[in-house]
């Protein structure tokens, strides 16, 4: 399915700092959207990438800029940033390596 750029409202509960039950420690704040499910059916998650956004937040609304896919899950993950941001494909795989390391992924950036 072909994405768009979508303004989105997303709630974070990992913040930057979260670490997670195998050790790993969230540089970048995480979430997901409310009313929209995903491949494993749970609310979509987001990873949030913003250079204006260096704090742990507890919400976020920002644009859909890419679409980060797992060959070996069923689930993808988006990517949103500040409407006034750009990021490139490399930024946007050094930012999420810290989990995406674990997975086959391809982003898609989105136009």
């Amino acid at each position: 399915m072909k994405m768009k750029k979508l303004k989105l409202k997303i709630t974070v509960d990992r913040p930057i700092g979260y670490t997670d039950e195998f050790g790993n420690i969230y540089p970048i704040n995480y979430g997901f959207v409310s009313g929209i499910i995903g491949g494993d059916d749970e609310e979509q998650d987001v990873y949030i990438i913003s250079s204006k956004v260096d704090r742990p937040l507890k919400s976020f609304t920002g644009e859909l800029v890419a679409v980060i896919t797992r060959k070996d899950d069923v689930e993808e993950k988006w990517v949103v940033t500040s409407k006034e941001e750009q990021l490139t494909l490399e930024e946007i795989k050094n930012t999420v390596h810290f989990i995406e390391q674990y997975f086959d992924s391809d982003i898609e950036m989105i136009d």
